[in-house]
């Protein structure tokens, strides 16, 4: 119970196991379950019963019969908006009868608690743990036969940009990388033409890694006959195949470019694509939303300024903070990748570390801060 009201949970939630101890009930089938509604409570509800009963909930809210989370700490605040609109309940959010849980921060219009679901999952696989043990060999391995590790799932935009510009750099062939998605990459905001063709608009191929660093469960999938334009379903048989750690891929490489999710929008969303390196002990440059390295500062978690130029991150202009993404990679490709390595160490072992130590904490203070969130909003009253 939340001050005077009960709190109820959909058991897909995403929040389910760190609320539970407070739940005065739960449910996962809200249309069933709202024929008993239980007045005044609060409930926190996930993105597919909320997709499927709108205008029962609309009415619940309306009626002030009962009071709503939204709870989608999976997506960032990009794909929440783009939810919160589709699904057309932005006046009720936006006046604050709707709550959000997110994963990504979000405008200050939008009432939401950033949660990150991600950062404690990547430890919570014994065998990611024991990929880690071999973490010791990115360092021990001094000539490697590739020098950064690019991989990319869907396509997105500055995904298809660094793409097309390490193409036309000939830097592809010194990476490790995938491409599991053939669609276009469609933006807002950039463009890269080439003889008056926009590269960003031209299909490519599917790239997997070769079967010896595609984690086991999966390697023996890597050259299966994909009838699909994005193969990743196809290639993890229907399973979160990303979340999975092999030690080879980054002991065969000197850094990670990570091409994380949310790169337009001006709100960062860690996901597991920039926990997997941290977790490996490897070095990274990230490709996100302006402020994405100031906010894992802000997290405790160092990065590697001291060797490379980082002021990439508070670069407004996307595209101009794409381009010298692709100067700073190509930049390191041509130094003493052996040395930069060395030097990173101490960088690695310590953000490995801090992750071990936020992975508790982060899941210990979120029932607290979820119940700060909605005493803010008065939704206990």
């Amino acid at each position: 119970m939340l001050g005077n009201r009960k709190l109820i949970l959909d058991t897909f939630c995403e929040v389910y196991d760190q609320l539970k101890p407070w739940a005065d009930a739960e449910f996962w089938n809200f249309e069933e379950h709202s024929v008993d509604i239980i007045p005044g409570a609060i409930y926190v509800i996930s993105r597919r019963q909320l997709q499927i009963n709108v205008p029962r909930i609309r009415e619940l809210v309306e009626s002030d019969s009962i009071r709503v989370v939204f709870s989608n700490p999976a997506e960032g605040s990009d794909t929440i908006r783009g939810q919160i609109i589709m699904y057309g309940i932005q006046d009720l959010v936006q006046a604050n009868k709707i709550l959000v849980v997110g994963g990504g921060d979000m405008d200050s219009a939008w009432p939401c608690l950033q949660y990150d679901s991600f950062l404690p999952k990547i430890l919570d696989y014994t065998e990611n743990l024991a990929a880690i043990e071999h973490a010791k060999d990115i360092y021990t391995k001094q000539q490697k036969p590739y020098k950064f590790l690019f991989l990319n799932g869907r396509t997105r935009a500055h995904r298809k940009y660094l793409l097309e510009k390490f193409r036309k750099l000939n830097l592809l062939e010194d990476s490790l990388w995938t491409w599991l998605d053939c669609t276009t990459g469609n933006s807002r905001t950039l463009k890269l033409e080439e003889n008056g063709i926009d590269l960003l608009l031209q299909q490519n191929k599917i790239q997997t890694l070769p079967s010896k660093y595609e984690f086991d469960f999966y390697k023996d999938r890597v050259d299966i006959d994909f009838t699909e334009s994005f193969v990743k379903h196809q290639l993890f048989n229907n399973t979160w195949g990303e979340i999975y750690l092999k030690a080879d891929p980054y002991i065969d490489t000197y850094f990670s470019l990570v091409t994380e999710t949310v790169f337009e929008y001006p709100y960062s969303f860690r996901t597991e694509k920039i926990w997997k390196p941290v977790a490996m002990g490897h070095p990274w440059i990230v490709a996100a939303n302006q402020g994405y390295y100031r906010d894992m500062h802000n997290l405790g978690f160092k990065s590697f300024g001291h060797l490379i130029d980082e002021t990439f991150d508070q670069i407004e202009n996307n595209q101009d903070r794409l381009d010298r993404i692709t100067e700073v990679v190509k930049d390191l490709c041509q130094q003493d990748l052996a040395a930069f390595i060395k030097e990173c160490y101490n960088v690695c072992k310590y953000n490995q570390q801090h992750l071990a130590e936020m992975r508790l904490q982060v899941r210990q203070e979120f029932p607290e801060r979820f119940f700060q969130f909605i005493r803010q909003y008065q939704f206990d009253e």
